[in-house]
């Protein structure tokens, strides 16, 4: 499972001197092998301006992914193939296995922001909302999570933010989204969020520590970064490497349990190629 601990939202400016970069590989006992993923999309992937996503891109069963470049791929584009529908298969299996843990506490009506949880599984038979800061005490545990059902959509205002206190080790974040899930301009949002039908992240949300899944629909971005915190290296995709050469400046999510793509991780850069 991911690490949550010390998600700080910010962004940096990373001066690459090779290559290698940050990619995603990652064992995951709820996701499988949509945990490689940082966006995963059903019936298109549409993006608009320099979004960066730390991890790989795919799409099944639609065939059409646009916008890259000049979004950047840190990862391998898998489109229309069988990574990609295995990696779908295994998100609605995550998604049912969410949906379907007992609950803790049932928030219904309540607006996330605001609020401090702490590990635990939480419960919206409707809509969720988060106007502000949510604040995550995950209480120096180490392997926790905190799971969001939401019986509809999951909507966030400009500028809100998730935030992890006390954090310990491989502590997660999962939102099960019953219908759709939007992040409004600038969020700063950390976990994973899988939705049955479509995702909107509008311009400058980012996704730290997580992944963006759509399970019968489009996933839409526009300008953010989604960094899924794995720790392998790679080089970019190829039809967006011209944009991350040597030399280069890219923009990204800093996070100090997310700095492999800083050549951080131990293991040697290796090269993807791209899938069709």
């Amino acid at each position: 499972m991911k690490l949550v601990r010390g998600c700080s939202l910010v962004i940096t400016l990373v001066v690459l001197t090779g290559l290698s970069a940050f990619a995603s590989a990652c064992p995951d006992p709820i996701l499988g092998s949509a945990c490689q993923f940082a966006v995963l999309g059903a019936s298109t992937v549409t993006n608009t301006g320099n979004t960066v996503l730390y991890g790989d891109l795919g799409l099944y069963p639609g065939t059409s992914i646009t916008g890259f470049p000049p979004g950047i791929v840190v990862g391998t584009i898998y489109d229309d193939d069988a990574v990609a529908m295995q990696a779908q298969a295994d998100a609605l299996s995550a998604y049912n296995f969410l949906q379907g843990l007992s609950s803790n506490q049932n928030l219904t009506g309540q607006n996330l922001g605001g609020l401090t949880l702490t590990p635990g599984v939480y419960t919206f038979n409707s809509s969720a909302q988060l106007t502000g800061n949510l604040t995550i005490n995950w209480e120096g545990l180490s392997n926790q999570t905190v799971v969001f059902q939401i019986g509809s959509t999951l909507t966030t205002a400009s500028a809100s933010m998730v935030l992890g206190i006390n954090e310990g080790h491989n502590d997660n974040i999962y939102w099960a989204v019953g219908s759709s899930a939007t992040l409004g301009t600038t969020t700063a949002f950390q976990g994973t969020i899988i939705a049955f039908t479509s995702d909107t992240l509008n311009t400058g949300a980012t996704d730290n520590c997580g992944r963006v899944i759509a399970l019968t629909g489009a996933v839409t971005l526009d300008d953010n970064t989604i960094n899924n915190c794995a720790n392998t290296t790679t080089t970019p995709e190829p039809g967006t490497i011209a944009l991350v050469s040597t030399g280069g400046i890219l923009a990204a999510g800093a996070n100090p349990s997310c700095l492999s793509f800083l050549g951080a991780s131990p293991l040697a850069a290796f090269f993807r190629r791209r899938r069709r």
